[in-house]
């Protein structure tokens, strides 16, 4: 005769079914949670194109026709210095070794200069100005007086158009000056268009023949900054 699990072997084994069962069940829902996949939604929005980037600040000379330009950045430090100290090109002054001196209003015997700036970078610039180096006095030629303040002698003046930027005074007493120009002859960024600047030299009508076969030589500095 065969014999029949008993009931309580069948019982256990359905117990154990269960427990299985419910395991299983419990693990799903485990893993469901951990990764958010029930009952998430998600948008989102990435910006790849943020970017941020500096300009350019270049102060360019040419003389009256235009031509022969000097850049703040022919210097060998390019545009990380932006400064340009050997521009030789343009004589403000006028560069004339035989002058004499004018009459007492300073009318007669003048040398005239003309130089025109502008702004070829991609910045506007606040403010402009001209700094006067300190006046040194040389022989000129062989023949030489023993005056020994040839640049007290030496006048200066400086206009802009119907813009007197620097009134009447001596070389000497320009020394070590800066004149902050008016806003109004600021070289606007890039546009195309020049400031004229038109310098005026002569000799004091005071200066007799010591004075003769000397000369004077001044450096200027100008500066643009945004």
């Amino acid at each position: 005769m065969a014999q029949h699990p008993s009931a309580a072997s069948r019982g256990q084994r359905r117990f154990i079914a269960l427990i299985v069962a419910a395991g299983l069940v419990g693990a799903v829902f485990m893993s469901l949670a951990m990764t958010n996949t029930l009952s998430a939604f998600v948008a989102s929005i990435t910006n790849s194109n943020d970017t941020a980037a500096t300009g350019s600040l270049v102060l360019q000379e040419t003389g009256a026709t235009g031509t022969a330009a000097c850049n703040s950045t022919d210097g060998a430090g390019g545009i990380s210095d932006n400064a340009y100290a050997t521009c030789t090109t343009f004589n403000k002054y006028g560069g004339s070794t035989t002058m004499i001196p004018s009459n007492a209003t300073g009318t007669t015997n003048t040398v005239t200069t003309t130089v025109n700036f502008k702004n070829t970078g991609t910045v506007a610039a606040s403010a402009f100005t001209m700094a006067f180096g300190a006046c040194t006095q040389s022989n000129n030629g062989a023949a030489n007086g023993s005056a020994t303040d040839f640049c007290s002698k030496l006048h200066v003046k400086v206009v802009s158009g119907a813009t007197v930027v620097q009134a009447d005074t001596t070389a000497a007493a320009l020394a070590n000056t800066t004149v902050t120009l008016p806003a109004a002859l600021i070289p606007a960024v890039n546009s195309g268009s020049t400031v004229p600047f038109t310098f005026t030299t002569y000799i004091d009508s005071s200066a007799g023949n010591t004075y003769q076969g000397l000369q004077a030589s001044q450096p200027i500095t100008w500066s643009l900054s945004s």
